[in-house]
C-alpha cells in the first residue's frame, strides 16, 4: 500500500515518556541484556500511539500513517527514514525472534482509536484493549521465552491497566479527542451523558458508571494475580507482581477519589513501594520448573 500522501514528518512525539506510564516500562527489575529490547518495542508503542492521540490530525491521516509503520514492521520502507522508529522495533524482533504480530495489534488498535469515539459495552471495551494493551504483555512474555499459555493471566493484567489509564484520562480524552472508553449501555442504564465528564465533578450516575467499571476491573485483577506465580523468570516475575500491587492500589485510589475533579494518580513513594513490595514477595516465592 503507498503511503504517498503521508507528510514527511509521521511521527508526532508528545513529549510523553516512560515515566508518564502506570508501570515500570523497561526497569531495573528485567534482565539488563532485554531492556534495550523493551526500550525498541515502547519507543515504537509510544510513536504511533502519539499519531492516535494527536487531535490535530484527520483520521485518513492518522490512519496512514498508521500504515506505514505497520508496513515497515513488516520490512517495507526499509530505506525511509520517516519511519526510523519501526526499524528499528523490527531488528531487535528479527534478533529476538519474537513475532511481530504484537506490534500490528497495536497499530490496529490505535486505528481503531482514529475512527470509533465510542464503545457499547464492556465486552467492545475488552475487544479494544486486547489489540491495545495485551500485545504489551505478551511481548514482554515472548521476549523472557515465557509459555503463552500464560497469556491469559498477562491479559487480564494489561486489560485492567488500560481500563484505569481511562478512567484516569476520562476528561481529557473527551476534551482532546471526545473520545469516551466507559461502556454506553451502563451510562444509558444509570442516567449519565457523555457531556458530564466536562463538567467538575461526576454526577452520580457518573460515579456510578465508573464504580461498575471499577468492579469489572477488579475481576480482571483477580486472574492477572495468578501471573507472578506462573512466570519462570524471576525477574520479570518481580516486575509483574509490582504491576499487580500497582494497579491494585490505583483501583482503590480511583474508588476513592473522582478523576472528573482531577487527575487520579499514585505518588513517586507509592509506586516504588509498590515495585519493592512485589518484588521482595516474589524473592520469597519459589519459581515453576519450566515444561
Amino acid at each position: 500500500m503507498s503511503t504517498s500522501g503521508v507528510s514527511a514528518s509521521v511521527e508526532t512525539p508528545s513529549g510523553k515518556g516512560s515515566g508518564d506510564e502506570n508501570f515500570p516500562v523497561g526497569s531495573f527489575l528485567l534482565p539488563a541484556r532485554l531492556r534495550p529490547h523493551v526500550a525498541r518495542f515502547y519507543a515504537y508503542a509510544r510513536a504511533i500511539d502519539d499519531i492516535a492521540d494527536n487531535p490535530e490530525l484527520e483520521p485518513q491521516d492518522k490512519i496512514a500513517r498508521l500504515t506505514g509503520f505497520a508496513e515497515a514492521i513488516e520490512g517495507s520502507h526499509a530505506n525511509d527514514p520517516r519511519y526510523v522508529t519501526a526499524h528499528h522495533s523490527r531488528a531487535s524482533l528479527l534478533e529476538t525472534g519474537v513475532t511481530p504480530q504484537h506490534c500490528l495489534d497495536l497499530v490496529a488498535a490505535f486505528k481503531q482509536d482514529a475512527i470509533k469515539p465510542r464503545y457499547d459495552d464492556w465486552d467492545d471495551l475488552m475487544g479494544y484493549c486486547y489489540l491495545s494493551a495485551s500485545p504489551v504483555g505478551r511481548y514482554l512474555l515472548d521476549l523472557h521465552g515465557e509459555d503463552r499459555s500464560d497469556y491469559p493471566f498477562s491479559d487480564a493484567l494489561c486489560n485492567a491497566l488500560q481500563v484505569l489509564n481511562h478512567l484516569q484520562d476520562c476528561q481529557a480524552d473527551y476534551r482532546a479527542l471526545d473520545r469516551v472508553y466507559l461502556p454506553q449501555d451502563w451510562m444509558r442504564a444509570e442516567g449519565a451523558t457523555v457531556e458530564e465528564l466536562d463538567g467538575t465533578q461526576s454526577s452520580p450516575g457518573l460515579r456510578r458508571v465508573i464504580d461498575r467499571c471499577l468492579t469489572a476491573t477488579e475481576g480482571l485483577l483477580v486472574e492477572a494475580r495468578k501471573l507472578p506465580g506462573a512466570l519462570h523468570d524471576s525477574r520479570l516475575a518481580m516486575e509483574s507482581a509490582a504491576i499487580v500491587r500497582i494497579a491494585t492500589k490505583l483501583t482503590r485510589a480511583l474508588q476513592a477519589r473522582d478523576p472528573v475533579a482531577g487527575r487520579v494518580q499514585l505518588t513517586k513513594l507509592q509506586f516504588m513501594g509498590c515495585c519493592a513490595v512485589g518484588a521482595v514477595g516474589v524473592l520469597l516465592s519459589p519459581r515453576p520448573k519450566r515444561r
